[in-house]
């Protein structure tokens, strides 16, 4: 009996020795080893390579007749900034992301047979780095959608695109982590984390489950140069929302609570008496916002939006800012010795917009609005639309942008803007919210 199992043990410590040594064969016996290429020949053929081009324009070139200083136009190549993948084959829309095609005037598309296409740019959405382009040619293949809140981590996971200008690579991994946020890559984040291989290239590109379902667009890696194990995809669930608001209207609505908050501290809690280490109080509601209408009230300590736990201000908005206007959402909060669960819907602000050279010449060609309801911590006055070609625009100031300040003063409304201008004929300096960042751009 002994024997026997000093045998087996003997056996065993041999072909593990050997499979340390020695590549693993095709079959063992008469069964093939699993492989992932029945389903890769099915996905390829739906991710492409997308290279734009632009023109770029600076004014330092002087008019040799008038020496006057006149815009110059000069057009930049570039090839296999990233990748895109084809989700609807009949209409021709891709997903990609925002900083792919980002200020592209001219966007191809190189399909997996080695087509290429000219692509029109439906819409874009830089706070979540989604875009949906729109190509036409006939035999055009599609992903299969999956469904990225049913993943856990663990699953194994395949990512495809065209890393440093290859051509078609494939990598393999596992879900890390899901919900992932406060990474300060875009303004609203809820990454699916993968150890799948991402490199610069991969942007706009596929991630996959084995069954060739697309869970994920490929977004970001963390660390300046390439893959070190930790890369971020867009969970598809979302990107599809951002897709069909982009496709209606051309831009994303997104909805409006209208509170303002701050983070619940240890101190705090124990002066409110709850045992609870997470959570958000309701520091000012906006009289006309659906947050009034609901019922909440200044003092209420939120636990919960939408059954996920809320640790400071950060991930309140971050989880607002990823959903729609009409979309329902369920609080869960603390009322004095009670907790209260309350559902609402989220409205679209109303948006003030005026032209930017009522205010001040160098804001000439810019759309400004002023969001109504916005709590006072979140007001300011957004950039809505920078032509290209403008001072502005120039000097660093983009769509989206929101300006907080102007020369120190800080800037909640039209008003407020207007009297912290300076002189017509004096430099303008803006501090402006972007993403996560607060920024100083000054115009001349």
């Amino acid at each position: 009996m002994y024997r026997s199992i000093i045998t087996s043990l003997l056996f065993v410590l041999l072909i593990t020795s050997v499979s340390l040594n020695a590549q693993l064969p095709s079959r063992v016996g008469t069964t093939p080893l699993p492989s992932l290429a029945p389903m890769l020949e099915q996905a390829n053929p739906a991710v492409v390579n997308i290279a734009t081009s632009s023109v770029v324009e600076t004014p330092l070139m002087r008019d040799p007749f008038f020496g006057t200083l006149i815009p110059r136009k000069k057009r930049q190549q570039l090839n296999s900034l990233g990748s895109g993948v084809i989700i609807d084959a009949q209409k021709g829309y891709l997903l990609t992301n925002h900083h792919v095609i980002k200020d592209a005037d001219e966007i191809k598309i190189t399909l997996h047979d080695g087509r290429e296409l000219n692509a029109r740019l439906i819409g874009s959405d830089e706070k979540t780095d989604v875009a949906v382009l729109q190509i036409k040619s006939k035999k055009l293949t599609a992903i299969p959608i999956g469904n990225s809140d049913a993943i856990r981590v663990g699953d194994f996971v395949v990512a495809i695109g065209n890393p440093f200008s290859l051509g078609h690579s494939v990598t393999s991994g596992i879900v890390s982590a899901k919900g992932r946020s406060g990474l300060g890559i875009e303004q609203y984040e809820d990454f699916i984390q993968t150890d799948a291989a991402i490199n610069p290239g991969n942007s706009g590109g596929a991630l996959v489950d084995l069954n060739g379902n697309l869970i994920g667009i490929n977004t970001a890696i963390l660390g300046p140069q390439g893959n070190i194990g930790i890369g971020f995809a867009i969970p598809i669930n979302l990107a599809k929302t951002i897709m069909q608001h982009l496709i209606q209207y051309g831009e994303v609505r997104r909805g409006l609570l209208g509170i303002s908050v701050q983070e619940l501290s240890p101190a705090l809690a124990r002066v409110y008496g709850v045992d609870t280490r997470s959570g958000v109080i309701v520091t000012e509601v906006n009289p006309s916002s659906p947050a009034a209408k609901a019922g909440i009230q200044i003092q209420d300590i939120i636990l919960s939006l939408n059954g996920r736990k809320l640790k400071t201000r950060s991930d309140l908005f971050n989880q607002l800012g990823l959903l729609p206007t009409g979309s329902e959402i369920e609080i869960r909060l603390i009322r004095g010795n009670k907790t209260l669960s309350i559902k609402t819907i989220i409205e679209e602000p109303e948006v003030i917009r005026e032209n930017g050279d009522t205010y001040h010449p160098l804001l000439t060609n810019v759309i400004l609005g002023l969001r109504v309801g916005l709590p006072s911590e979140q007001a300011g006055i957004e950039v809505l639309q920078v032509d290209r070609r403008s001072r502005a625009a120039y000097y660093g100031l983009q769509s989206g942008d929101v300006i907080v300040g102007v020369n120190r003063y800080r800037i909640r409304n039209f008003e407020e803007f207007e009297e912290a201008l300076p002189s017509r004929r004096r430099a303008l300096a803006l501090n402006v919210k972007r993403n996560n960042e607060t920024l100083l751009i000054i115009i001349r």
